[in-house]
């Protein structure tokens, strides 16, 4: 794997659901900041399809709040939330469009988002829609928001910025995050969806799923701890 080029200063992490990012891309993004990089963060959606013993309004309320704190835990001061609906994002014109929206207010040079592939990290498992949609509507939305006769109607100066993509949690990762030193803040990060976690039935370990991550990761790309992702130069 070779190292995720850290010579930038601004960063738009874009994903579908509260948690999403906190799989291992939040635990990047603890060390960006920690060097002075302004990160944002953009949900597609609050998570109200998330528990199924919930009302999706309290879920959206909870689900917030602990999006919000999550972020706080890896120096990221402004999340945006979308409000577009859990579970039923569909890929197209109305979702690149407000994505490049965002792409072209914050006019960062590295965009974050979620694996966008059928399958994770060593083929495994099957990506929900959510996500396979929103990754690649994220990789469409950067050319998008790049060319100046796309989305007129949004009349905002198009944004040519952005110099790659990452998106974590790929079978594609050839890139990696040297996260040595960091790895506490990412699992803080995890730590604060609680309440989903606790209403998911499962016996969940945020510090051993980040751990099982970023110390084979690290071992791999010769540092102790590292988060890998799929780099697209755009």
């Amino acid at each position: 794997m070779e190292p995720v080029p850290e010579d930038w200063g601004r960063a738009l992490a874009i994903a579908a659901h509260p948690d999403d990012l906190e799989y291992g891309g939040s635990t990047a993004v603890a060390k960006w900041t920690s060097q002075g990089k302004d990160v944002v963060e953009v949900l597609a959606t609050r998570g109200e399809a998330g528990i199924d013993s919930m009302d999706p309004d309290d879920v959206a309320a909870i689900r917030t709040r602990e999006q919000i704190e999550a972020a706080a835990h890896v120096g990221v001061d402004t999340v945006e939330f979308l409000d577009l609906p859990d579970g039923m994002l569909e890929y197209g014109l109305p979702l690149r469009r407000e994505l490049a929206r965002a792409i072209r207010r914050h006019r960062p040079e590295v965009v974050l988002s979620v694996n966008f592939r059928e399958t994770f990290t060593g083929g495994e498992g099957f990506n929900m829609a959510d996500h396979r949609v929103l990754g690649l509507a994220v990789a469409d939305a950067v050319r998008d928001a790049a060319n100046r006769w796309v989305f007129r109607d949004l009349e905002m100066e198009p944004w040519q910025g952005v110099r790659f993509a990452l998106f974590g949690g790929s079978p594609q990762a050839a890139h990696y995050v040297d996260v040595t030193g960091h790895l506490e803040a990412g699992i803080a990060s995890l730590r604060a969806h609680k309440i989903y976690f606790d209403n998911l039935g499962a016996d969940f370990d945020p510090e051993g799923f980040l751990r099982g991550l970023a110390e084979p990761a690290g071992q791999e790309a010769g540092v102790p701890q590292a988060i890998p992702f799929e780099l697209i130069e755009l």
